[in-house]
């Protein structure tokens, strides 16, 4: 027996525990890469050198008028570190500062307080640049511009409408079924009504809907297709960061919204695509700490990226604080209500509705293996959301893993699971 201490992320700090050595099949690590030393040089780079559409400089006339979409809390970004860049870039070009704004793309998200704002942007830039939320509620705030062929009315965000240039910001990673985050979506849904969202949403049901699918994902499409509705007679430019598992970056794609997307989620795939040789029984799991264990609601993907890793009736433990608790109460009470995955499916096919489809996302997962959670979350509620269990301590979680899959089990870990997707060998 070789025992060995391991330390994973966990909210704002980490948690320790020890296992056999001998039991852990792999240690599953994104590639290693070296991070970009210099950003500024590395943002600069990536706007005078774009794909798909021409240099920044070549866009951008004096006195013209931009808004950047940047990210919310829940997805890490780094905006502090372009947005001042980008912001002095088209000050040379002749954009004023009053001539630009930031919206925050929040989808369906809680608002932001002023201070997230600031804290997001960088103080520089949010001391110059007015700043905004997308409330996806406040149907007002939105202008239409038709339906999309699956049927979904697109509404965008007004303060997106009536600029020269939108400018989309922000980072790639696997999305547990629009295929990837980062392009369009930081348009739809990130700045789009709750209805154009809703509609959107409800393809996540369709079996072609998954992680890492683009074309022919019907989520991605229908996403594509009301972008693609505003985006007529639009400038649209594209601003992609990829990041290591320390938030560091490690390369920027940046030009047209569709092309250099394509070429970040290749990217995506060779930093964050990692084989292992066989399903585990056990798979140790971290979301990689704030803020992708902020609530359950953003844990979630970090759980579809580990099921890829365990065994049918296999156990993952899942290391996740969960500060803000579920993150929706639609979620608590759509579990609590209809209480199996098969019988949540049943309703949302009835009825969609965002919240409740995260309690299908969390749950289909369930079908698989058991989900054992490391969380500060209240014990009675993980249980009302359909968990095995919500304990302390890894080693908790491993005394109760041993009596579902037994005493002879091997484990697969995942330090940072909310980035790592696993592929089996040879499969």
């Amino acid at each position: 027996m070789a025992m060995k201490k391991y330390s994973f992320h966990y909210g704002h700090g980490h948690k320790d525990f020890v296992i056999d050595s001998d039991r852990v099949i792999k240690e599953v690590k994104m590639a290693a890469m070296e991070p970009l030393q210099d950003i500024k040089a590395s943002v600069l780079d990536a706007i005078y050198h774009p794909i798909g559409t021409k240099p920044i400089n070549e866009i951008i006339k004096p006195g013209q008028t931009v808004a950047f979409i940047c990210n919310d809390p829940t997805r890490v970004a780094n905006s502090f570190d372009f947005m001042p860049i980008l912001v002095n870039e088209l000050n040379k070009y002749g954009v004023k500062d009053e001539d630009m704004r930031i919206v925050f793309a929040l989808g369906t998200h809680r608002l932001m307080t002023h201070e997230e704002m600031v804290e997001g942007v960088g103080e520089e830039v949010a001391g110059r640049i007015k700043m905004y939320n997308s409330d996806a509620k406040a149907q007002d705030d939105f202008e239409y511009f038709g339906d999309t062929s699956f049927g979904t009315p697109v509404w965008i965000n007004k303060l997106i409408c009536d600029v020269d240039h939108v400018i989309l910001t922000g980072t790639i990673v696997h999305h547990y079924f629009a295929g990837y985050g980062g392009g369009r979506k930081a348009i739809l849904p990130g700045v789009a009504a709750m209805e154009t969202v809703r509609v959107n949403h409800s393809f996540m049901l369709d079996p072609n809907s998954g992680l890492g699918k683009l074309h022919g994902n019907p989520v991605y499409d229908d996403q594509m297709e009301g972008v693609a509705l505003f985006a007529k007679n639009r400038s649209i430019f594209l601003f992609n960061a990829i990041l290591d598992d320390e938030h560091r970056f490690l390369k920027m794609f940046a030009g047209d919204y569709d092309k250099a997307h394509i070429e970040a989620c290749k990217f995506v795939d060779e930093v964050y695509g990692v084989e292992i040789p066989e399903e585990a029984d056990v798979v140790i799991a971290s979301c990689g700490g704030y803020p992708k264990d902020i609530n359950v609601y953003q844990m979630q993907k970090t759980m579809d990226n580990v099921w890829c890793a365990v065994r049918e009736g296999g156990v993952v433990i899942l290391l996740a604080e969960c500060e803000e608790g579920s993150g929706s109460k639609v979620l608590e009470e759509t579990c609590r209500k209809y209480g199996s995955p098969d019988a949540i499916k049943e309703q949302l096919e009835q009825n969609f509705a965002i919240g409740a489809n995260k309690a299908f996302a969390v749950t289909r997962l369930m079908k698989k293996a058991k989900y054992i959670l490391v969380t500060a979350l209240d014990q009675q509620l993980a249980k009302n959301m359909l968990f095995e269990a919500a304990v302390d301590t890894v080693e908790e979680a491993l005394a109760k893993a041993e009596e579902i899959v037994g005493k002879d089990y091997k484990v697969i870990l995942m330090p940072t699971g909310s980035l790592t997707v696993t592929i089996v060998k040879n499969n």
